[in-house]
């Protein structure tokens, strides 16, 4: 006896039209789900500048892929359409629904800022940060921050150390720092006016002409890979670092509160991803970036020196005063303080021990 067919012609047909027709209805369903966003993205930094300013092209071109292209931002240089500084309150009036920044810029503001971009003496560095952040009370005290902004934040970037400073002059000891005329932003700045700075905030591009013309002494802006851009090593022979002043630099995207929460949970988490695969990026090409650097400034005469202890030793203490103070002032800046300084003292204790030291690292 012949087995019977399952199927003649006819009917497998019309099981591949239904199958055709429901992987057509499954397809649409997702697709619909994915949001279509074109957003203008105003930035703080030139998109050429290494370690702070390339970063926001990596974050793109990753949410674009994702999402297939459904997710486009288009990156506006500083100027183009708003200066920097105000990338904050037009993302929070709704000017522009997405700005990508240093949050820094706007700690005269919001003093808390100082903790979450970086911006605080002796702070964390990018490892304890990025545990804090992801995995204590960090995240949540960010967009806690914000809330009286409707702002979204998110973490999207982070690099090194800065270098703490060009000068016209060797620094040996904390009496050296006195009568010099220096940039300085920050927390930082208000350290080294206490130690007989006159500091002064000068836009990155007119500190080439100043130090040139002897208007200021020295001057700190950003990163060893940064700098170059700079030109300081062709006018100014003494760099020293570490950048004490700050510890990391954090980029954040910061998204219109109403705009993030009309977005899909999907294109939300596609945000999400490219930015910390954007953290990563920029904490592994500043690392690249600022090694070659250093061999650069040396290689064309820069003496490229480092603080001696007992000069750090006074910038700490003259930092922790000023840091009380501002805590004292500004209850959130106390809040987020506590917590950062809780996590240092628990990762400390594991880094410290965990790690080889420091100096195990040099080559002898």
């Amino acid at each position: 006896m012949k087995n019977k067919k399952c199927f003649n012609n006819d009917s497998l047909k019309r099981s591949v039209k239904i199958a055709s027709v429901a992987g057509c209805l499954v397809l649409t369903t997702v697709a619909s789900a994915q949001d279509r966003v074109r957003w203008q993205l105003p930035i703080a930094f030139p998109s050429n500048l290494p370690a702070i300013g390339t970063p926001v092209k990596k974050m793109v071109q990753t949410v674009g892929e994702i999402s297939g292209d459904s997710v486009q931002l288009r990156i506006y240089e500083p100027g183009e359409l708003i200066p920097p500084f105000e990338i904050l309150d037009s993302v929070s009036q709704g000017r522009y629904m997405a700005g990508y920044t240093w949050v820094g810029y706007d700690a005269g503001s919001m003093p808390v800022l100082n903790l979450f971009g970086g911006g605080v003496p002796f702070g964390l560095e990018p490892p304890g940060y990025l545990a804090w952040h992801y995995f204590d009370e960090g995240k949540d005290l960010l967009e806690k921050a914000y809330e009286p902004y409707d702002v979204h934040p998110i973490l999207c970037g982070i690099v090194g150390p800065e270098g703490a400073g060009w000068y016209n002059k060797p620094i040996e000891s904390v009496e050296d720092f006195k009568g010099l005329r220096m940039r300085f932003a920050g927390i930082g700045g208000q350290v080294m006016e206490r130690l007989g700075v006159s500091v002064n905030l000068i836009p990155a591009g007119d500190f080439y002409q100043t130090m040139e013309r002897g208007t200021i002494d020295a001057t700190e802006f950003s990163s060893p890979a940064a700098d170059p851009v700079l030109g300081m090593h062709e006018i100014v022979s003494h760099y020293y670092m570490p950048g004490w002043h700050q510890s990391a630099t954090t980029l954040h995207l910061l998204v219109n509160g109403e705009a993030w929460r009309n977005l899909s949970d999907q294109t939300r988490s596609q945000i999400d991803v490219a930015c910390r695969s954007t953290v990563l990026d920029a904490y592994a090409e500043s690392e690249f970036s600022n090694s070659h650097a250093l061999q650069y400034f040396e290689e064309k005469g820069v003496k490229v020196g480092r603080f001696s202890d007992e000069i750090l030793q006074s910038l700490k203490e003259v930092s922790e005063e000023v840091v009380a103070e501002v805590a004292e002032r500004d209850d959130m800046f106390r809040t987020v303080m506590e917590s950062q300084q809780k996590w240092m003292e628990l990762f400390g204790e594991w880094h410290y021990k965990g790690y080889l030291p420091r100096e195990s690292f040099l080559a002898e």
